[in-house]
């Protein structure tokens, strides 16, 4: 595998992080912080996912209403839908905040309860960590795919990372904050749906989301910054 410079922007935690000159090129880290770059948002993304949230919840502590704080939300989503395409943007992390929030809404609406709105998410979470952690002891880590998907190559080799040891040990250290992510979020929220604590339940998966995502890059920026793993040809298949 061969690592492409860079240009970092404000926009991106990953790569806008400080990175040794003679490091940028030759190393494990380097290249794993290039290929993640395309996989965050950044923080118009984030902020577009945490809208609807925000949304539903004041909509509801307003009203009393589930199907109310389901419009709310759904009429910021398709507000921020329209500003991406009428500015020819990408829409992808819209798309995905109405895949969501339609999951949500459905639970929501079949039972009348506002908090099986936050139901997915903490299931999701759940299942997330399970699979992550499941993909670290298997040695097939989750953030090995993430960077295979930056890697112009995927189509013809897609399991070439596999074969660079040191990335694939990389990529289970930085999968393991993953799985701590996702565990805290199903720690906190979890406690709070089985009490219907609907307005607690909005603000933590809030802060859960886009800060503490922040953290998690923090984290893993920090271990890719001070890691000196060097690249290797990949070994041959057999």
């Amino acid at each position: 595998m061969r690592s492409s410079q860079t240009v970092a922007t404000n926009d991106d935690p990953v790569t806008a992080l400080p990175l040794p000159a003679d490091v940028r090129a030759h190393t494990v880290e380097s290249l794993i912080r290039e290929r993640l770059s395309s996989a965050v948002g950044g923080w118009r993304g984030s902020f577009e996912a945490a809208l609807p949230t925000a949304a539903f919840v004041g909509a509801w502590v307003y009203s009393k209403n589930v199907k109310v704080a389901v419009i709310a939300s759904a009429t910021i989503l398709l507000g921020l839908l329209i500003v991406r395409l009428a500015t020819r943007q990408t829409p992808r992390y819209v798309l995905s905040a109405v895949v969501a929030t339609a999951i949500a809404a459905f639970f929501a609406l079949r039972s009348g309860k506002a908090e099986d709105a936050f139901l997915p998410g903490i299931l999701t979470n759940a299942a997330w960590a399970v699979l992550a952690l499941v993909s670290v002891v298997a040695r097939w880590p989750v953030i090995g795919f993430m960077v295979a998907a930056g890697d112009p190559q995927m189509a013809q080799d897609p399991t070439a990372w596999r074969r660079d040891r040191g990335l694939v040990t990389v990529c289970q250290r930085l999968t393991m904050v993953l799985v701590l992510l996702f565990a805290l979020r199903v720690t906190v929220m979890f406690p709070l749906y089985l009490a219907g604590q609907v307005t607690l339940l909005g603000i933590a998966k809030i802060a859960l989301g886009w800060p503490a995502y922040l953290c998690a890059l923090a984290v893993m920026g920090m271990m890719l910054v001070r890691g000196r793993t060097p690249l290797s040809d990949p070994e041959p298949q057999t």
